[in-house]
């Protein structure tokens, strides 16, 4: 198979009747899912869709986005995929950002242009013509104005896909069962691509609820999930009296954002299932690191660079520093993405000589494990002491009435900022700000200490699941 959009041809002609694609209302067997591909591209095309566009899809979760994918790479088009809880004019901004030729969704929808019903109607045969450019536009979060598209080209995911495929060892008896949005990268490359490129299959999950989740993987039987920390602490939440069957899970995976060690120690301490955490970017393809899943795994790390990348420590003056040593995380690697779509002063910014710049503050242990200190955004300086938020945080983990926690800086007339932590409590457990506040200082510098505990019942969230520190410290100055 020479290109990913071949992939749904190269199934149904190898195992035709093997199921490889599902959701809550569908199951798909190889030849179906080919069929349903070209139906897709046959309505696409008719739609004016030719090689070197752009289609968007406004799609939840469902087997229909799977197919526009493929069906879009099958005619040599790109997909951006869209977030379909943003309001109107967000996803309007996406659609024109990224120069949208079709736009697959529910009718009414905003800016739709083609009915998803439609890629499922009989139409004209077209022929297959696969394009080597362009495959994803995704767009980022935007916590610093304007999400930019990231754009990421057909041998950036064989790349990621084939890393990913390794590191994890998936093969044809691996079953992803989806959980992230398919408007993120991991849910693309980590729970669909690469298990079918393995030969295995996904199912799609509808939206996570942790009262019924476990009751689906004890029902679906998959081998893995690719989740963030939020989801674990969700069902490490569940009650203890739940005891479902988890057997038939290899391993678990985290992404998206730092999981604290504490919690990686609940899960596996609860479920028996060991997750193997890791780390990348949207402008990375999706990940960089990940823990070796044959061990040896070390929680509060997210492991090796991935074979195939070179992962460093870069001081501000652009030199490259020693094990042990903190500054920014840069990537090399073929799945470095292209650039920010229509951007390149922004794409200038964040690849200097061929090394992606991540935003991110690291130092590598002994054993070339990546430890991530925090976001350098997230930096807060106290009276000229720079305190990373994430060791606050992990310092709080440790204490058991402590569910979940968030920490950043606000405004400080004398000291210019301090640090504020905002926790979630344990369910059922009992603990006051105070008892937190002198945890804190038994483990902790006091210049480390939380200014104040503002206890709450959630964390704010973005679209992929992440805690929202923007709204946080919006929050703390409207205060």
């Amino acid at each position: 198979m020479r290109h990913i959009a071949e992939l749904p041809d190269a199934r149904a002609d190898f195992a035709p009747g093997a199921p490889i694609l599902a959701d809550d209302a569908t199951v798909l067997t190889a030849a179906e899912f080919r069929a349903r591909v070209r139906l897709a591209a046959g309505a696409l095309h008719r739609a004016g869709v030719r090689a070197g566009d752009v289609v968007a899809v406004v799609l939840p979760n469902r087997v229909e986005l799977v197919v526009a994918l493929f069906a879009a790479w099958r005619l040599g088009a790109a997909v951006t995929p869209v977030n379909p809880g943003l309001v109107g004019d967000e996803i309007r901004y996406q659609i024109a950002d990224s120069g949208a030729t079709v736009v697959v969704g529910e009718p009414g929808g905003t800016g739709v242009t083609l009915d998803v019903a439609d890629l499922a109607r009989p139409t004209e045969p077209v022929a297959a013509a696969p394009a080597d450019g362009p495959a994803l536009i995704i767009y980022t979060s935007g916590t610093t104005g304007r999400p930019k598209g990231v754009v990421l080209e057909h041998a950036n995911l064989t790349a990621m896909c084939a890393m990913i495929i390794e590191a994890l060892g998936l093969d044809e008896t691996d079953h992803s069962l989806l959980v992230l949005p398919l408007f993120h990268v991991n849910g693309i490359v980590v729970s669909v691509l690469s298990p079918l490129l393995a030969g295995g299959r996904t199912t799609i999950a509808a939206k996570f609820s942790a009262t019924t989740f476990l009751a689906a993987v004890e029902r679906i039987r998959p081998t893995y999930f690719s989740a963030v920390p939020a989801i674990y602490a969700m069902l490490v939440a569940q009650p203890e009296t739940r005891r479902p069957d988890l057997s038939s899970l290899r391993r678990v995976i985290c992404g998206a954002a730092p999981m604290p060690a504490e919690l990686i120690r609940r899960f596996e301490d609860r479920f028996g299932v060991p997750i193997v955490e890791g780390y990348g970017l949207s402008e990375g393809t999706c990940a960089s690191t990940l823990n070796p899943v044959a061990g040896p795994r070390k929680p509060g790390t997210v492991g090796p660079p991935l074979p195939g990348q070179t992962v460093a420590i870069m001081d501000p003056d652009g030199n490259l520093l020693g094990a042990g040593e903190s500054g920014e995380v840069v990537v090399r690697g073929p799945n470095v993405m292209r650039g920010y779509l229509g951007n390149p002063e922004a794409t200038a910014r964040t690849i200097v000589d061929g090394w992606l710049h991540t935003g991110d503050v690291g130092r590598f242990d002994e054993d070339g494990y990546l430890i991530l200190v925090d976001r350098i955004k997230d930096m807060i300086i106290r009276g000229g002491e720079n305190l990373y938020p994430k060791e606050i945080e992990n310092a709080l983990y440790r204490h058991p009435a402590v569910h979940e926690a968030a920490v950043v800086g606000v405004p400080d007339p004398v000291l210019g900022e301090v640090p504020v932590a905002h926790v979630v409590i344990a369910p059922e457990a009992v603990v006051t700000e105070d008892e937190l506040i002198r945890h804190c200082r038994e483990v902790l510098a006091p210049f480390k200490v939380p200014a104040a505990i503002v206890r709450t019942a959630e964390l704010p969230r973005n679209p992929v699941g992440k805690i929202d520190k923007k709204r946080l410290r919006a929050l703390a100055v409207q205060g």
